[in-house]
């Protein structure tokens, strides 16, 4: 297969989005609904609490011509099931949200190691040298608990570190002095860059001073871009409608998603759009779904369907869907029994790292399908397991990366995104 990715969209649920209710369609947890599991293993679970069986809390219903089962949860999506890929047999080693977010981005459990953007941005480099190659727009409501970590380059060259714009006039913290300089900021510039490259010359192996050099230079080049990428008045107002940017519910992601789509058309490699601020609060403000999943996935739900339907449509509309990868993930699922005391089917969910469903769209995929499966309750992969290793293995190979191949040299080791693991998940290739 010739590669077809030039660039990625990811859009990164936090908080644990409950498959069983959305994308993992179950009829026989409706036949079991209010019957405990039989199982005599030891369950990962985060509270601990295992209650009844329960049934699903949206309708599934058959989509498109291709007949994938999608729920109500997203009416919007749903009505381009012929264009995703659906992961419905997804895995993950822990159920406990950091680690979990770290490995669904990094490969690794723990922070210090790059993230899939930088590799990414590594593998690929930048197609357009006055905006970042990797850009992080996070939920209006705050980042996730993991934080800079989540975007991290590591030991990768800095330049390859996700970079975040926010709201507002000024999208990249201090992109801008607080007064005016004017020539003396030239001056000052111009300067540095002096002293900078000349201690190059005498340094030639600092990859460290190069990649801060590049840093200063696209600091410099953002002043200009970010304000006109940012910018929406250039856009119809039917497009800002069909994103839900005027709308109170829809607002926050229409802006981020739109933005998105002006990011990858200016040359960015990857952007990622977290979906959930911080774990815990209340009300929550993630998908972590503990007290009420249907309460809870209602309103995460209605902040991001209408706008990531529009995305999809206006990707394909300008035919950039055909190169760019667009990916819908989450840490982990929810458990197919409720989060409550043995003898009770609470209204909850615990996590469930032993299966779940993410989905997949765009440059190379086979769309319209549904790839592994979960057993008869939505709880284990049972068919065609994918681990986060095969996932990432699997994006790079869409861009036309072996995932074997695609190294740093860091501590002795040769680094890579899958560490040591990771198969490419063929089935959903085009």
């Amino acid at each position: 297969m010739q590669p077809k990715a030039k660039r990625a969209i990811h859009i990164c649920l936090v908080g644990g989005l409950s498959h069983v209710d959305s994308f993992d369609p179950k009829p026989a947890l409706t036949k079991m609904h209010g019957k405990s599991l039989q199982t005599d293993e030891q369950v990962d679970l985060f509270f601990g609490q295992m209650g009844l069986l329960r049934r699903q809390d949206w309708e599934f219903k058959p989509r498109g011509e291709s007949g994938l089962l999608i729920s109500e949860m997203f009416p919007h999506i749903a009505e381009l099931a012929d264009d995703l890929t659906i992961l419905r047999s997804m895995e993950s080693k822990s159920a406990n949200h950091t680690p979990a977010l770290f490995l669904a981005n990094s490969g690794f459990e723990f922070n210090g190691f790059p993230s899939m953007g930088s590799w990414i941005s590594y593998g690929m480099g930048m197609e357009n040298e006055t905006l970042p190659a990797y850009v992080v727009l996070n939920d209006e409501r705050g980042a996730p608990n993991t934080g800079a970590s989540t975007w991290s380059s590591s030991f990768l060259p800095s330049n390859h570190q996700g970079v975040v714009l926010r709201g507002g006039d000024q999208p990249v913290r201090d992109l801008f002095p607080a007064q005016d300089l004017s020539t003396a900021d030239t001056a000052t510039r111009d300067f540095i860059d002096a002293v900078n490259r000349a201690h190059a010359d005498r340094n030639p192996q600092d990859a460290a001073l190069m990649a801060r050099v590049k840093a200063y230079e696209l600091a410099a080049k953002m002043q200009t871009s970010i304000p006109a990428v940012s910018r929406f008045s250039d856009e119809s107002l039917t497009t800002q409608q069909a994103y839900g940017i005027h709308e109170k519910q829809t607002a926050d992601m229409g802006r981020r998603c739109l933005l998105g789509r002006r990011l990858l058309e200016q040359g960015v490699r990857f952007v990622q759009l977290f979906s959930g601020g911080p774990i815990a609060g209340s009300p929550r403000a993630s998908w972590d779904a503990h007290e009420n999943v249907k309460e809870n996935h209602t309103v995460e739900a209605g902040r991001i369907d209408k706008p990531i339907a529009a995305l999809l449509r206006d990707l394909k509309q300008r035919g950039m869907l055909d190169d760019t990868l667009v990916l819908f993930t989450t840490e982990f699922g929810r458990t197919p029994f409720a989060q409550s005391a043995a003898n009770q089917v609470g209204p909850g969910r615990d996590h469930n790292r032993y299966g779940f469903s993410c989905w997949m769209a765009g440059a190379g995929l086979k769309p319209g399908i549904a790839v592994g499966s979960t057993d008869e309750l939505g709880w284990k992969a049972v068919e065609r397991p994918i681990p986060w290793h095969d996932f990432h293995a699997t994006v790079l190979h869409l861009f036309g990366i072996d995932h074997e191949k695609l190294t740093f040299y860091h501590n002795g080791i040769q680094r890579r995104l899958t560490n040591v693991h990771g198969d490419v998940v063929r089935e959903v290739l085009a």
